[in-house]
């Protein structure tokens, strides 16, 4: 019997369907006029942050199959140097977002480790890590969009879990950017928005 000493934590298991579905949502709803517009993400215009969701949703569905996915994981990394946006982005990203959603609805996706953008980590934490993406990145297309946002309170719970901690650390990684203070009071979005590197009154021409 293995010793409660040695034993690997038990995932918390939650399900990426809400904000893998309203994702999609989003998707569905960018106009081809804004696919040269910024974005809350530095750097990236609406179709590099596109590209960059093809690219991880694909990764992070390999993740849980526990199955190696090189190109996907690079397609997942931000930064220059991003990938093209596919010609059937509209249909190929709705696409991805059911079937990563699907693939950690399985039992075993959350056994163990698994690797993710090069790095071997627990299969719980990448789940966290996927759906911060798809949290945070939906807030990002839908303001560079003029689309509203909003969130179920069980997803901005696992993404505050993951950011939170790491919010006064010096060596925090940088692909949540720095903290943004939001004032006290914020609503619970805001401060998640705020955690991950974005300013909540972030808005299109400003």
């Amino acid at each position: 019997m293995t010793s409660t000493a040695t034993a690997a934590p038990t995932a918390v298991v939650f399900d990426l369907e809400p904000a893998a579905r309203r994702l999609a949502r989003l998707v569905e709803g960018v106009p081809a006029a804004r696919l040269d517009a910024a974005t809350p993400c530095d750097d990236f215009t609406v179709r590099d942050l596109l590209a960059h969701l093809c690219g991880l949703t694909a990764a992070f569905r390999a993740a849980a199959k526990k199955q190696p996915h090189p190109a996907a994981e690079a397609g997942a990394e931000a930064g220059a140097g991003s990938p093209a946006l596919p010609a059937d982005w509209r249909h190929r990203l709705p696409r991805q977002l059911a079937e990563l959603a699907d693939s950690w609805h399985r039992h075993d996706a959350w056994d163990g480790t698994t690797a993710a953008g090069g790095t071997t980590l627990p299969a719980g934490v990448a789940a966290q890590i996927a759906l911060d993406e798809l949290v945070l990145h939906g807030w990002d297309l839908a303001r560079a969009t003029g689309q509203p946002f909003d969130c179920d309170k069980p997803s901005l719970q696992v993404v505050y879990a993951l950011l939170a901690p790491e919010a006064d650390n010096p060596a925090r990684a940088p692909m949540f950017g720095p903290v943004v203070d939001v004032p006290n009071g914020s609503p619970f979005l805001d401060r998640v928005v705020g955690l991950g590197g974005r300013d909540p009154k972030w808005s299109l021409g400003a």
